[in-house]
């Protein structure tokens, strides 16, 4: 029996995208192996938000030569962002590599793993991706992102206290300027709630307790009439499901009504996880964010208000394209206003094809944003340790 391996970089899309095909080549007969040497399929599920990311696959991929010299009818495939993003580029980095498939297109993966084990001569090198958003008609681009989600094979979740992701959309429509998720995962899209609802109760069936409910933009969530809201009330009627998350959220879409769920449903979690990336108005504009920091500060108020002991968690982006000190300074009042319960803090990276590399040059020196990213990493520290009552 031929063994496989998935390495998976990026958020927690990637990962469930990594379970649900990991999933599909078992029932197809391959066998999963944590160790990549000893695979003869081996599956980078990539990321494209930071060029580090990128970076690390193809340092990862160069270290392969070797196996697929001594393996010649072994397979190595590319998933995920970077396929989207890259397509055929990554066979001029990468030769050995036999296949390129978009996230958009994860339902045909079994079906391009069979084709290349049952060819005696490998064929040319096969891409499969979905359409560019802004080179065709919306609804076959949209047709082109197709939805991913087979059963998961039974016993899947790693353990109770590990919560099992489940995805509610797909996609982005928020185009920020420095994001290439928009051109790479498509078209926002959000699932039918009776299918999300039947795949949790079939979870709680196998004993999981705990979900995370996932999604670019997750609050964002649309079917019909039914909003996010909505969708928690009918989760937490499922028998046995103790807990439930949701990530990630755009300010914007925080109201009222999601607020009073969060707050009256014992089952949801009293924490979000709502992104502010600048506390500059001006930052904010370029980013094409949506919001001003008081727009955001109202919202944080709110929640406190609303929901008794809820925490916050968000993420920032330091020096990002004309960033001067008086952006960053308030930078770290909103920080220090909003009191998180952690942060994420990240340099900015020019990522290719997005608006804020064609309109704005990335003029902040490199050491002025590690100054930066260091400096804010302290003052959330030093928040989160008081907040801990440390």
């Amino acid at each position: 029996m031929q063994k496989f391996y998935i390495e998976t970089l990026g958020c927690q899309m990637n990962v469930l995208d990594s379970e649900l095909a990991a999933s599909a080549l078992v029932r197809a007969g391959l066998l999963p192996t944590g160790v990549s040497a000893d695979a003869d399929i081996i599956l980078f599920n990539t990321c494209s938000v930071r060029q580090h990311a990128e970076d690390k696959v193809y340092s990862a991929l160069g270290r392969l030569k070797n196996w697929k010299e001594e393996k010649p009818h072994a397979i190595l495939g590319i998933l995920g962002c970077m396929a989207q993003k890259d397509q055929r580029g990554i066979f001029q980095r990468a030769p050995h590599v036999d296949f390129v498939l978009g996230p958009g297109r994860l339902d045909i993966l079994v079906e391009t793993i069979e084709q290349l084990r049952g060819e005696k001569k490998r064929p040319a090198k096969t891409v499969c991706v979905s359409l560019p958003r802004t080179e065709n008609n919306s609804i076959e681009v949209l047709e082109s992102f197709r939805q991913y989600n087979p059963e998961r094979m039974a016993g899947s979740p790693t353990s109770s206290d590990a919560p099992s992701l489940v995805r509610i959309t797909f996609g982005c429509d928020q185009f920020c300027s420095y994001c290439v998720v928009p051109f790479v995962r498509g078209p926002e899209q959000s699932r039918p709630p009776q299918d999300i609802a039947d795949e949790v109760q079939h979870l709680a069936e196998q004993g999981v307790t705990k979900i995370t409910l996932i999604g670019q933009t997750v609050n964002s969530y649309q079917y019909r009439q039914t909003r996010l809201a909505d969708l928690l009330y009918q989760l937490s009627g499922i028998a046995g499901m103790e807990q439930i998350d949701f990530v990630t959220n755009y300010p914007l879409g925080i109201n009222d009504y999601l607020l009073q769920a969060v707050r009256d449903l014992p089952q949801v979690s009293k924490h979000l996880h709502i992104p502010a990336q600048s506390g500059s108005d001006i930052i904010l504009k370029r980013m094409n964010r949506h919001y001003t920091a008081a727009q955001y500060r109202e919202m944080t108020d709110r929640i406190y208000s609303t929901i008794p002991g809820a925490t916050m968690t968000s993420d920032f982006i330091v020096g990002f394209c004309g960033e001067t000190e008086e952006d960053f300074e308030q930078t770290v009042d909103l920080v220090k206003y909003c009191r998180f319960r952690n942060s994420f803090i990240f340099k900015y990276s020019e990522r290719a094809g997005t608006k804020a590399a064609e309109l704005y040059a990335d003029d902040v020196p490199e050491e002025v944003k590690k100054y930066r990213n260091h400096r804010l990493l302290e003052i959330q520290v030093e928040i989160s340790r008081q907040l801990a009552g440390g």
